[in-house]
């Protein structure tokens, strides 16, 4: 499953001015190279930050400008570029080895953040070969559902905005060069979604408003055109779809990026991934290096679960001796094990009567402090989210905490019958409960709530995607050192078995886009190694295509937190007290891991 990058929310002014008044006030008490930095990129910087990316601002709660929607033209990428260049050159007039570690941590985010957009723009440049980027549903549809003021007057501004959505698929058309095939489907898909943020609920939200005549005819054609424009753009998608299949080789497993008379691979090649991997990740490792870890922990894994397996057998099978092979051992046990699971109505249900059992659970074990009064809400997927993962997260920002989480799964409806028995053999009765536990409680929903109440802004803001994946899979390895399942062989097999997932993950990410693995060798990865079934193999092998670094998340920042609490506690013996150091590595926010480690070890 996936964080989604989608914030929530904002109670627009007491929110913005808390989070903004607290970085002026921070610079004043600083030490003099630090309060240099606070000054330079606090409010103003911030400010000047969300004028550029309202979209963003959005998301993470904050609604000055969101009437503005930027068309995403040659203007505003070279308007990006000299932005972020300026900001470059400023923060590099501050030496980092003056500032104090936490300080020092927001310099390092700030680095990377700043040369991530550079390098996108001028070198990876998804904005031409990946049609799915542009998308206007996502914005919208916060600012329709976030009561963060009147009704009327959060109409009025999706009015406004409503006005450039031609503009901006048109800008989108011109961009879209060389596209991958798989990444043209997702485009479609998702902005055929997109479309359900513009119909009925809209209609009903203005019928019901107190907006004029006036307003309800200019908002009725922004919606007619909005529409149009939308649907433009899923035509001449379809149509190119039609063009490439029918003019171009497809690409093949060695085939990276554009090839002559070949459609463009999605496979983005070793050069680019080692880049990519350096900025997303934030280790200080390659990803060459997290491939081989990964390799070596899973064998370690698979004896582990070999021994579970042949302790459950004379349980499951009391009639029959055990294979002689390992893997084929263990695969029957899991198999015959995954045979309880919910129904498709039970599952959300389900779902949602674990998490309130979670939050017991960590307060009473006393792994963490879990604040119950924010709001978490279960839904189906919005459409325009799916197509890359069955389940995400959607937290609220740091300009408004409070603001509703939304837990997201997508909808058995749109799945087989067969497809649906294997998503819920998968996800079976000991499987599901790691499922919620990683995205809710301890994992993304508590790491995010504790990351909106970080001191830096820029902690919370220009998170790392390793620390957000790799907490939740810590998340689950803390509740299961707790105790949680009673200790049962089958719920430690079936843990087992998912944090394999998380190990395969790297593999299967470095082995399509560097190595050039076929979906056969992932179907021998996955099913046969990993012990996945075809649904979720489905899933994962669609994932790898039109997503990347992203599955090395997992891997990375669980290894790295995991690592980090056993030396903690080899140095501190006796004293190490695990709730102290879950909150503290929590208190900084979002922070890559080696960063989180220096501001723990400094501030001892």
């Amino acid at each position: 499953m996936i964080f989604s990058s989608a914030l929530a929310a904002l109670r627009a002014c007491s929110g913005v001015i808390g989070v903004l008044v607290l970085t002026s006030a921070t610079a004043l008490a600083a030490p003099a190279p630090d309060a240099a930095f606070q000054r330079a990129f606090g409010e103003h910087f911030f400010s000047d930050w969300w004028r550029l990316y309202p979209d963003s601002a959005i998301e993470n709660g904050y609604y000055k400008g969101a009437d503005r929607l930027v068309v995403p033209d040659e203007r505003a990428r070279a308007d990006e570029l000299e932005h972020v260049g300026r900001w470059l050159e400023q923060l590099h007039r501050i030496d980092p080895k003056s500032l104090s570690p936490p300080v020092r941590a927001d310099w390092v985010l700030l680095d990377n953040q700043f040369k991530s957009t550079q390098w996108e723009l001028t070198q990876l440049r998804d904005w031409q070969w990946d049609p799915s980027l542009y998308n206007v549903a996502d914005p919208f549809a916060l600012l329709l559902a976030t009561n963060y003021a009147p009704v009327e007057q959060r109409l009025r501004t999706v009015m406004k905005r409503l006005e450039k959505v031609p503009d901006y698929y048109a800008a989108a058309r011109s961009n879209i060069k060389d596209p991958t095939p798989e990444h043209v489907d997702l485009a479609i898909q998702q902005n055929r979604g997109a479309l359900g943020v513009f119909g009925d609920g809209l209609a009903k939200q203005i019928q019901a408003s107190m907006l004029s005549a006036a307003e309800r005819s200019v908002f009725d054609r922004r919606i007619t055109a909005a529409r149009a424009a939308i649907s433009g753009y899923v035509s001449w998608l379809e149509a190119l779809q039609k063009k490439m299949a029918a003019t171009l080789r497809p690409a093949g497993p060695h085939d990276f990026g554009a090839a002559a008379g070949r459609v463009r691979s999605f496979r983005i090649g070793r050069e680019l991934y080692e880049q990519e991997f350096a900025f997303q990740i934030q280790s200080g490792e390659s990803a060459a290096a997290l491939y081989h870890r990964a390799q070596q922990e899973k064998e370690r894994l698979l004896e582990r679960m070999g021994l579970l397996a042949q302790l459950l057998w004379p349980k499951y099978f009391p009639n029959e001796a055990p294979p002689g092979d390992r893997q084929e051992l263990t695969a029957r046990v899991i198999a015959e094990i995954s045979r309880q699971h919910a129904t498709p109505a039970d599952f959300v249900p389900e779902v949602k009567r674990l998490i309130p059992q979670l939050e017991d659970w960590v307060n009473e074990h006393g792994l963490l402090e879990v604040d119950r009064s924010k709001p978490l809400v279960v839904r189906d997927t919005p459409e325009y989210k799916r197509g890359v993962a069955g389940g995400s997260l959607d937290p609220p920002g740091p300009y408004n905490p409070g603001a509703q989480s939304y837990f997201n799964i997508d909808p058995f409806s749109e799945l087989t019958a067969e497809q649906a028995e294997s998503f819920l053999r998968e996800y079976n009765r000991w499987m599901l409960p790691i499922f919620v536990i990683h995205e809710t409680v301890p994992g993304h929903y508590v790491q995010l709530m504790y990351s909106n109440r970080s001191a830096s802004l820029i902690k919370s803001v220009f998170g790392n995607g390793a620390t957000i994946e790799g907490w939740a899979v810590y998340g689950e390895r803390m509740m299961m050192e707790s105790g949680y399942g009673g200790e049962s062989a089958e719920q430690w097999l079936i843990y087992w078995k998912w944090n394999l997932r998380s190990v395969c993950n790297t593999i299967l990410d470095y082995g399509v886009h560097v190595l050039g693995m076929s979906e056969a060798e992932a179907r021998q990865l996955l099913v046969h190694d990993a012990f996945q079934g075809e649904q979720e193999l489905r899933e994962k092998w669609h994932r790898v295509k039109v997503t990347s670094v992203q599955l090395d998340m997992y891997f990375a920042g669980y290894s790295a937190i995991y690592d980090f609490r056993e030396r903690l506690k080899k140095q501190q013996g006796r004293a190490f007290d695990l709730k102290s150091f879950h909150e503290r590595f929590l208190s900084f926010g979002s922070a890559p891991v080696p960063l989180i480690e220096e501001m723990m070890t400094a501030s001892q």
